[in-house]
């Protein structure tokens, strides 16, 4: 295949290669399947907890606290998909664990793999805040940004990669990929992701949270919270590509309303 042709696969591939995000309705490039993100990032997060520098807490209060709040915020987002036509889109294996670890941090890998560091805890006292910061992270899952981040990847190879795309042979690029954005193997870090995809999981966050029985003031107490602590000091993990902190807070507080009406107490 000569450089033209490759060129012309490539915007081929692109063209026909978006998808939209559930609620925003924001179009996204997205060059790999669901079920091949699923898997790698599946195969990654039995990785990262079977690794022995990684401490999973499996019982206690902290551990309950996560376990449950995480269901009642699956079965919100199983139900919300299933109700606006997306639940054929989507196939989750939920799973919800506490990892100890003094880093303030939380993530949700593709197919609804969770991790909550301990860390995070003293700012979530509430099971509020808690859901909060576990519906933001299920909002980038939902979002698929994982996937949108790996496909920005392979567009950026370009040409070199427009034969490999075309392929669909992306297991080993996919889970390396994933494994980077995660940081598995290499420490507890935080997938970093863009400010836009940020303020989407916020957007999503909310309404989830709210399906779920949370009350979405809650989130803007959090993020006040966070806000406070990241002018003392360092700034948490959680915080370090995020948004600047008063855009962020005002965004939530302007989402409010539209979060309210799926509010059921």
């Amino acid at each position: 295949m000569n450089k033209l042709t490759s060129v012309i696969a490539l915007i081929v591939i692109v063209c026909y290669s978006c998808s939209t995000v559930p609620l925003t309705g924001r179009s996204q490039l997205n060059l790999v399947s669901d079920a091949e993100v699923n898997q790698s990032a599946a195969q990654s997060y039995n990785q990262l907890l079977s690794d022995p520098k990684t401490k999973v807490v499996n019982t206690g209060t902290d551990a309950q606290r996560v376990k449950l709040v995480g269901n009642k915020l699956a079965a919100a987002v199983e139900g919300y998909l299933k109700n606006n036509g997306y639940g054929d889109q989507y196939k989750f294996n939920w799973e919800f664990n506490l990892i100890q670890s003094p880093e303030v941090n939380a993530w949700c890998m593709p197919g609804g793999k969770v991790a909550v560091y301990s860390g995070l805890l003293p700012l979530a006292p509430t099971d509020g805040a808690l859901a909060t910061v576990m519906a933001h992270e299920i909002g980038h899952a939902i979002a698929r940004h994982s996937a949108e981040r790996i496909s920005q990847q392979m567009a950026v190879q370009g040409v070199g990669g427009a034969v490999t795309v075309a392929s669909g042979n992306q297991s080993q690029t996919t889970q390396a990929v994933i494994n980077q954005l995660y940081g598995v193997g290499g420490g507890l870090l935080l997938l970093k992701y863009s400010r836009k995809q940020e303020s989407e999981a916020d957007h999503l966050g909310l309404i989830f949270m709210a399906i779920a029985g949370y009350d979405p003031h809650a989130a803007v107490l959090f993020w006040q919270r966070m806000t406070a602590q990241n002018k003392g000091g360092s700034t948490p993990e959680l915080l370090s590509t995020h948004p600047a902190d008063a855009t962020r807070v005002a965004d939530i507080q302007n989402r409010i309303p539209e979060a309210m009406k799926y509010y059921k107490p």
